[in-house]
């Protein structure tokens, strides 16, 4: 689908940051989205075992391939149920504003996810902006994974954020990450600005990683100090 234009936004210098010269990468899983819809999928739907394969996964036992691929295999191959399910979790109302202003104020904006995919690539689309993430094939029934690097240092995730953040930094663009969970650790590591919530902004302070702390997206957009003009 092609981007969607979006409005002409005035924004004021609160972050020292010249949008027009900034790549914006906005997580997908508990941060556009209100919860994780992976695990809402896995609560509701999925065989027991999973619950074991995530804690593997956040005690970093296991990169988040293998983790998504254990945890695939307890879901039914049924994309009508998957996605119906998928849509019970809400996104958040502040994303469509905030998503259209970085754009309006010139920033590169790309949603990034290391799920399974299923609802990320709808509310891409209903945003207009480009998605980074795992995918399924509904005609096999696998989880393919479009977007891992396994050049990367830790060559584990399904969708590498370290790659998109490098390729934007090699291209003269500050880069700001907005994020919440542990697929985002390595993409923070890197980032110039790193917005963050729950369990990544305690990671980020545990670990000395500068961060400024969010709740909800409208906090994120009174930080950039984003204005549509009248």
């Amino acid at each position: 689908m092609a981007e969607s234009p979006a409005p002409r936004v005035l924004a004021v210098d609160v972050l020292g940051l010249d949008l027009a010269r900034t790549a914006v990468f906005v997580d997908f899983d508990g941060t556009i989205s209100e919860a994780d819809t992976g695990v809402h999928l896995l609560e509701r739907l999925a065989a027991s075992g999973w619950r074991e394969v995530s804690e593997a996964y956040k005690r970093g036992e296991i990169g988040s391939r293998e983790c998504l691929l254990d945890e695939w295999e307890l879901l039914p191959s049924d994309e009508e149920l998957l996605r119906s399910v998928a849509r019970e979790v809400p996104i958040d109302p502040g994303a469509a504003p905030l998503l259209d202003a970085l754009r309006g104020a010139g920033a590169e904006v790309t949603m990034v996810s290391d799920g399974f995919g299923i609802r990320a690539d709808e509310v891409a689309s209903e945003l207009g902006v480009p998605l980074l993430s795992n995918a399924a094939d509904w005609r096999t029934g696998r989880l393919e994974f479009p977007h891992e690097d396994r050049c990367c240092a830790c060559s584990s995730c399904g969708t590498c954020k370290q790659a998109p953040i490098k390729d934007a930094r090699h291209r003269g663009l500050t880069t700001v990450l907005i994020g919440d969970g542990a697929s985002d650790r390595k993409a923070a590591l890197l980032a110039d600005v790193v917005f963050a919530k729950g369990p990544l902004a305690a990671w980020c302070e545990h670990n000395g990683v500068p961060c400024r702390r969010f709740e909800r997206l409208a906090d994120v957009h009174a930080a950039f100090g984003l204005v549509v003009p009248a």
